[in-house]
């Protein structure tokens, strides 16, 4: 089923897509991870090269850091939570030995085990390496640098969010003081048919192996709703394809009183000079003072900074 509104081009990646996966090279203390590292006796104290020949000569890394991150890796892939045994059998290795890795991942925040279930998962240690390389990535730096400005401009909560491996998740925020504050964190990832954020990236997100991700994402969330009674969230493909198409036709995300009590909220798509969906600039706040209207005082100049942004970001004017 094609929620995108175009055909995902498969094998297409994007500088901002499969965001909160850890970075290829992560330095550890080799202290601190009790890992122990032998170097061969080749590789140690082969002979010297000239200088000439250095630049191709093959650095010697680590072998124990390859090791562990690929235990790091399969996290960052998985949809939850994995049992020992299945994120040893993933990771292609022993139980035993995944557990010894794990033990020091712990002891540094980059991973957690949930004592009730044992399953392991990402810590707070490695949300914080994902989100210290998406603030290097130019556009989410060049959107925060704006933030403050439409923040004025909105008078209201304003956040930034890419897609990450669960759908789009929040990696910047800004709270107004003169409105109540908003339950929003970074980290945190937006449900795709009851947020503006979710809504945004559902209808505009049309390449690469995260738009292929959409439908099935979709479908849960739509027997979510089924099963909870809900009135206020399409429960069928007609009612979807409806949402998403007239949030392409507004150019906005939106949402009023339907993931939070009381908050409203609407997000405007960020588009790179490929012309795909970058990023979510997004704006929330109490419904008592939010003008949630299409062409309201919060929509117009959300719409300008989006605009904006795609343009610096080198996307020509639609």
């Amino acid at each position: 089923m094609g929620w995108g509104g175009e055909s995902a081009t498969t094998g297409t990646t994007h500088p901002v897509t499969d965001q909160l996966r850890i970075g290829k090279l992560i330095y550890l203390n080799e202290t601190s991870c009790e890992i122990l590292v032998e170097i061969s006796q080749d590789s140690a104290s082969g002979p010297e090269t000239s200088g000439d020949e250095g630049g191709d000569r093959e650095r010697a890394g680590i072998q124990s850091v390859e090791v562990g991150f690929g235990l790091l890796d399969v996290l960052g892939q998985a949809d939850g939570a994995l049992m020992l045994r299945d994120l040893a059998a993933r990771a292609g290795m022993s139980a035993a030995k995944a557990h010894r890795y794990l033990v020091s991942f712990q002891r540094l925040g980059l991973v957690v085990q949930d004592s009730r279930t044992t399953r392991y998962d990402l810590g707070p240690g490695a949300l914080r390496l994902g989100l210290a390389a998406l603030w290097r990535v130019d556009a989410v730096r060049l959107a925060r640098e704006r933030m403050p400005e439409l923040m004025e401009a909105v008078g209201h909560t304003v956040a930034l969010a890419v897609w990450g491996n669960h759908g789009p998740t929040i990696v910047h925020w800004e709270e107004t003081p003169k409105t109540e504050p908003v339950n929003l964190r970074l980290g945190d990832v937006m449900p795709l048919l009851t947020s503006a954020t979710g809504r945004c990236f559902a209808a505009f997100l049309n390449h690469g192996s995260a738009a292929e991700r959409l439908a099935p994402m979709i479908e849960a969330e739509m027997a979510l709703a089924r099963r909870l009674g809900r009135r206020d969230v399409p429960d069928s493909p007609a009612g979807v394809r409806e949402m998403l198409a007239e949030t392409r036709a507004q150019g906005l995300g939106r949402v009023v009183n339907v993931l939070l009590p009381g908050i409203s909220g609407l997000c405007a798509p960020v588009f790179d000079a490929s012309g795909h969906l970058a990023m979510g600039i997004l704006t929330l706040g109490s419904g008592a003072t939010f003008d949630p209207g299409w062409d309201g005082a919060v929509a117009r100049p959300l719409r300008a900074a989006a605009h904006r942004l795609s343009q610096d970001l080198g996307h020509p004017d639609r």
